[in-house]
């Protein structure tokens, strides 16, 4: 389904055209992508939202160059991915991109500070000052020598945040943020990510939390590998139509 907008005098972050992603198993073909079209501006905050199985991690996945489309061109940064080494597929991801996962991935024997400092290593620039920085930016300093093991999981989570703004992403990529954390805490969560964008990040989530898909710009629907736009009406009337049917809690 086409989503292209028209905004001339600016250069979009994420460009999709046709963009399609076929898995084999076996003697089966399994399409979970099929044919996405969309763009993604800056400071953009994108929600895309649908059932499990719909292809949203595949779409991800696709957007940060961790998976190759079957067919279709994708734009990141006005590079034409497709054209791309896997050196500079490598390079981009990694300076250019930040990741958030569902599950964290810390890594559990080092300190909250070093987890953060992991991306300036990789890539050669060691930055103690971005670590103090980002650490207060997510009000962990305090916790700075903690290990993993010892935080909540609000707290881990917004490590794994410092973690992805450490080598200065242009586009912030986020996968079920708050589906391993209490309401508490993904409130909390919500906040910090509607906050950076507000500072100018560009951010594109995943996600089946209805609070952080009201708080984003653009909300896309994913079904069956096909995209959908949607009003923040019909997001809160589907809101209200669980909440019906779930009843109070």
């Amino acid at each position: 389904m086409g989503m292209k907008q028209s905004r001339p005098q600016m250069d979009s972050v994420v460009s999709a055209v046709g963009l399609s992603k076929v898995y084999v198993r076996g003697r089966e073909q399994v399409k979970a992508l099929d044919n996405a079209t969309f763009d993604v501006w800056p400071g953009d905050f994108v929600a895309i939202i649908g059932p499990s199985g719909a292809g949203k991690s595949t779409l991800l996945n696709l957007v940060g160059c961790m998976d190759a489309p079957s067919s279709g061109t994708l734009k990141l940064l006005g590079q034409s991915v497709e054209e791309l080494s896997e050196a500079e597929r490598t390079r981009l991801r990694r300076d250019r991109i930040g990741f958030v996962f569902q599950h964290f991935g810390l890594i559990p024997t080092l300190t909250v500070a070093e987890n953060v400092a992991l991306p300036s290593l990789f890539a050669r620039r060691p930055a103690p000052a971005r670590v103090d920085e980002l650490l207060a930016k997510v009000g962990l300093e305090p916790r700075r020598d903690h290990r993993p093991h010892e935080l909540s999981g609000g707290e881990m989570q917004r490590v794994a945040i410092a973690r992805a703004l450490m080598n200065q992403p242009s586009l912030l990529l986020a996968d079920e943020p708050t589906g391993n954390l209490d309401s508490v805490n993904g409130e909390a969560i919500i906040e910090l990510f509607d906050r950076l964008n507000r500072e100018g990040l560009t951010v594109l989530v995943v996600t089946h939390n209805h609070a952080l898909a009201e708080a984003a710009h653009r909300q896309i629907e994913l079904i069956d590998g096909r995209l959908h736009n949607l009003s923040k009406t019909d997001l809160q009337s589907r809101r209200q139509l669980v909440n019906l049917q779930t009843g109070p809690t």
